[in-house]
């Protein structure tokens, strides 16, 4: 069966990077990365969620590269970049430090924003070196550092082990999306997206999410149900923002406060009214502004140099 790909006019169409490159992680997996924007304009990096890909950020890609280098990369098994048997957390944080080292020129810093399972491996990244040399300030939209599975209100359930129970099965099912059908997009939105999402984004977020291996889905899906990033949020010294829905099923508000109370340099809480999960792609105006601030206040423009070199 054929996956979707992503949809090909409005804002949601992913443009075309201005260059490609293959970043190596520790293991050797290879981590595939787009770059957009003209050389020596300060720097925005874009990490993804569970089950998307760099297409997830069209909106955001189409604004900031008039003005900045924004570089997006695709998670492990999601996109362009190969599955690996190693998931987990700390091979989260190993491909972000590798995109940081292949991208970025020594001591330059940049805007890190993370969307869901993105926001986690900014978490998972916190101390290490390459994410301290090159981490100016950082956006967590929609996620979580701990108890996703128990706090997701997906199933209209009472709070508790059977809730728990049901939501971390269906959370982590092996079954196959499918193709896109008006079904498949009242599913999604239901669990992902606020009640006011306009058809384009649903139609643009179920391409995105129906084209990721069931056995990609699989796999992170019990990373996720395990989360335990308690410790690594308190070592995120950096400035940090946070936005989040009201309406979001899978990473409730509850999280964004947790994580406030946790972060040693939290500059505020965004809470959108009636938005779900995909902040990004719901209120992508709103996601822009805040990268556009951090990176106003928190990075400097470097001069144009001869681009870093690319990795086999």
């Amino acid at each position: 069966m054929s996956r979707p790909t992503p949809v090909t006019t409005g804002r949601y169409a992913p443009p075309a990077p201005a260059r490609e490159l293959t970043a190596t992680s520790a293991d050797g997996a290879q981590i595939h990365v787009e770059v957009h924007g003209p050389e020596g304009a300060p720097a925005v990096v874009l990490a993804h969620g569970w089950t998307c890909s760099t297409a997830f950020w069209a909106a955001q890609i189409s604004e900031l590269a008039a003005d900045h280098r924004v570089i997006a990369y695709d998670q492990r098994g999601h996109g362009r970049t190969p599955a690996s048997p190693a998931c987990s957390t700390d091979a989260l944080a190993d491909d972000l430090e590798a995109v940081l080292t292949a991208t970025l020129a020594p001591g330059e810093r940049a805007v890190i924003a993370g969307h869901s399972m993105g926001g986690m491996t900014v978490m998972a990244a916190s101390a290490r070196p390459a994410f301290r040399e090159h981490a100016a300030a950082v956006l967590l939209c929609s996620t979580g550092s701990t108890r996703l599975v128990p706090e997701s209100t997906v199933l209209p359930l009472r709070p508790g082990r059977v809730r728990t129970w049901i939501t971390g099965h269906i959370l982590g099912s092996r079954a196959p999306l499918g193709p896109v059908t008006p079904a498949a997009r009242r599913i999604l939105k239901y669990a992902t997206m606020g009640p006011a999402s306009a058809p384009d984004m649903v139609e643009a977020c179920a391409r995105i999410v129906h084209a990721c291996p069931r056995t990609v889905r699989h796999a992170w899906s019990h990373v996720l149900a395990t989360l335990d990033l308690d410790a690594a949020v308190r070592e995120l010294n950096v400035p940090a923002e946070i936005v989040v829905g009201t309406a979001d099923r899978l990473t409730p508000p509850v999280h964004a406060r947790a994580l406030a109370d946790a972060l040693p340099d939290c500059r505020g809480v965004t809470e959108l009214p009636g938005v779900g999960h995909m902040t990004p792609v719901e209120e992508p105006d709103l996601v822009t502004t805040r990268i556009r601030d951090l990176v106003a206040a928190h990075v400097s423009a470097r001069q144009p140099s001869v681009p870093v070199e690319e990795s086999a």
